[in-house]
């Protein structure tokens, strides 16, 4: 069964309280505990060299409205273990090849998977199930190597933020398909065209070169964020299991700023990526995206090539096929929109964040997540 000495709390409150007080001296004081809600608290072991940083931690997931997943030593009733849940509604619930299941929750891209040779893969997965059927919210417990360990019912704590939560959704309709009318080969299709070559030359030159792009993803990679500190605005490239479309939308919105139009490009599949960031070197996704800038002469000096920036995966732009090629997924899909659309449908608001608010909840969620693994497993890279 779960672990018994594991507390799931929606509640936390620091007492003393916090304001105005020094972060790092409350907790090595010894006074500092936490109450996190019926009748629980604990108290940060001053001895214990992370309890500053699982202050740190505790202390933005109540300002965001998210839960936090604490193990804690029997005897002492010292934390042992912080783990940071995905709460979300289960989208899909699959048995994996070894024997085990897998899970897709909604506001995350990536495939979480119960072992099959886990204790407790029988329990996790009649409430997976449950879930499913449900569509009430929960929080999914991963440990580092993005496990899932406990399945928990989730409900904000009522006096805290509410996190950015969707209602459920459905799946987008298909647009039907019809053959085109003689009128659209013989007319519209023949406008198109010219207006394209007219425009052509404009457009050409709106392109960035091949070496400016380059500046344009090492400014995007500059933006990286160090792990134990994660200063905003930082960007969590270094935390690539999840959050991906918070990462995307941030990179636009900087290359607007720059005076370039970038658009995004989403992947589907059963994607498997070598990341020198997770601790087993590689990352599970069901989709994937990142922005796109067209560039010219990338391939011949009159042309332009549509060019992925992901300073997740590459150090340099690459082209689709590349990006795709590094997925591990050859039968996956590629959709191409523009940079308005915020998160993959049907996870929710299928349109834009104009006002990056959500982007800026989910950049700090995963930026407090790389931090939480970092002082708990070291900084990354892990991997050569």
């Amino acid at each position: 069964m779960p672990n018994p000495n594991a507390i799931l709390s929606n509640r936390i409150r620091f007492d003393p309280p916090l304001e105005g007080r020094d972060l790092a001296e409350a907790v090595r004081g010894g006074e500092q505990s936490v109450d996190l809600g019926g009748d629980r608290r604990i108290r940060l072991d001053p001895a214990d060299e992370r309890s500053v940083g699982f202050a740190r931690v505790l202390s933005e997931l109540a300002g965001l409205g998210l839960p936090a997943y604490l193990e804690l030593d029997s005897e002492s009733g010292r934390i042992e273990r912080l783990l940071i849940p995905t709460v979300g509604r289960v989208l899909s619930v699959a048995t994996s090849e070894d024997g085990g299941v897998e899970v897709t929750v909604d506001r995350s891209h990536a495939r979480h998977p119960v072992p099959g040779d886990s204790p407790d893969r029988d329990i996790l997965e009649r409430d997976l199930r449950a879930a499913l059927e449900s569509k009430v919210p929960i929080a999914l417990v991963k440990d580092f190597q993005g496990r899932v360990i406990d399945v928990r019912d989730f409900t904000p704590d009522p006096e805290g933020p509410m996190p950015p939560f969707p209602e459920p959704g459905d799946e987008p309709l298909p647009v039907p398909w019809r053959p085109k009318r003689w009128w659209e080969y013989v007319i519209i299709w023949p406008l198109r065209r010219l207006w394209w070559w007219i425009r052509y030359p404009w457009w050409w030159w709106r392109c960035p070169s091949s070496k400016s792009a380059q500046g344009i993803f090492d400014a995007m990679a500059a933006t990286t964020c160090d792990p134990l500190t994660v200063p905003i605005p930082c960007i969590p490239f270094k935390y690539p299991y999840d959050g991906c479309w918070a990462r995307a939308n941030e990179m636009c919105r900087l290359m607007v700023l720059m005076g370039r139009d970038p658009a995004k490009v989403w992947i589907d599949g059963r994607l498997i990526a070598a990341s020198p960031n997770a601790l087993d070197c590689h990352v599970h996704w069901g989709w994937h995206v990142a922005p796109t800038l067209c560039v010219r002469g990338a391939k011949r000096w009159w042309s332009t090539t549509r060019m992925v920036i992901d300073p997740s995966l590459f150090t340099t732009p690459v082209t689709e096929a590349q990006w795709k090629g590094a997925q591990g997924d050859p039968n996956a899909s590629l959709t191409n929109t523009g940079r308005e659309i915020y998160i993959r449908p049907p996870w929710t608001p299928l349109h834009d964040d104009a006002q990056y608010t959500a982007t800026k909840a989910d950049l700090a969620a995963y930026r407090i997540a790389l931090y939480n693994e970092s002082i708990q497993n070291g900084p990354p890279p892990y991997c050569p």
